[in-house]
């Protein structure tokens, strides 16, 4: 959830691909600074930032984990998907979301996404749809650090499900004059912290024993990786690893045996 590129004039929008009537899923991961889509049968194929544009200029209906302007987002959505998503396809919706606030975050959600004409919405805590991306083991206790943009997440893994998360509005997006990669690996280590004193079964001291597994943004910056307080383990492509995650659901609910229908073949 990192990078500051700027998004393309509104008048060099997408342009129709004539996409297939088949697409039956979207995955998204709306992050602060961008927001990425995945589309059943295309892969990735939106990483933009994330931008809403109004009369007064541009607006950031994302910020520090939380949807702030519902419209703005959707606006946002109807633009850069619009195009590639083919009138009266209903889409199941997968959206990773944060571990905190999981509540408000899927309310807000679902009005966003409404003018997409969804079948069904559904949202995955980002730490679970990150270890689904790196393949790991969630039968055993697992640590996901997922340094954004503009925020940081710690959260505890157990059997797959969220047992302990902390955050801190910190990130990469904030590196300069005042915030440091020192004071971000700082906030990790003091999370870690926190979560080992209230643990009482040892389920966080055995996932630091297995080394904390590092997506976003941050992952890529060894001056903040280096210094966090136990080994790590990055995902591969860790910016893009809550999409893809969330995207691995998408193709597991389609598969499913309850599925009704044929299921378009999907680009891994």
């Amino acid at each position: 959830m990192t990078g500051d590129a700027l998004l393309p004039h509104p008048a060099e929008r997408h342009r129709p691909s004539a996409p297939s009537r088949r697409c039956r899923g979207v995955a998204l991961d709306l992050g602060s600074a961008r927001t990425r889509a995945w589309i059943a049968g295309r892969g990735v194929v939106v990483d933009v930032p994330t931008v809403a544009f109004a009369e007064d200029g541009a607006l950031y209906p994302v910020r520090r984990g939380a949807i702030v302007d519902v419209a703005g987002c959707a606006r946002m959505l109807g633009r850069v998907l619009g195009p590639h998503l083919p009138h009266g396809a209903r889409p199941l919706v997968v959206v990773a979301a944060p571990a905190l606030d999981a509540v408000a975050f899927r309310t807000r959600v679902r009005a966003v996404v409404g003018g997409l004409g969804p079948g069904n919405v559904l949202t995955v805590p980002g730490a679970r749809a990150v270890a689904l991306a790196a393949g790991a083991d969630l039968s055993r206790p697992l640590l996901v650090v997922d340094v954004g943009a503009h925020l940081t997440e710690v959260v505890l893994l157990c059997e797959g499900a969220v047992t302990d998360a902390r955050r801190v509005a910190l990130g990469t997006g904030d590196l300069g004059d005042t915030v440091t990669a020192q004071q971000i690996a700082e906030a990790v280590a003091t999370m870690l912290t926190g979560m080992l004193r209230q643990d009482r079964g040892s389920l966080c001291a055995e996932a630091v024993g297995r080394g904390l597994l590092l997506a976003g943004g941050g992952a890529l910056r060894p001056e903040i990786t280096y210094r966090l307080p136990a080994p790590v383990r990055i995902v591969p492509a860790p910016h893009t690893a809550a999409v893809r995650g969330a995207a691995r659901l998408l193709e597991a609910a389609h598969t499913h045996p309850s599925a009704a229908g044929p299921v378009p073949p999907v680009a891994r």
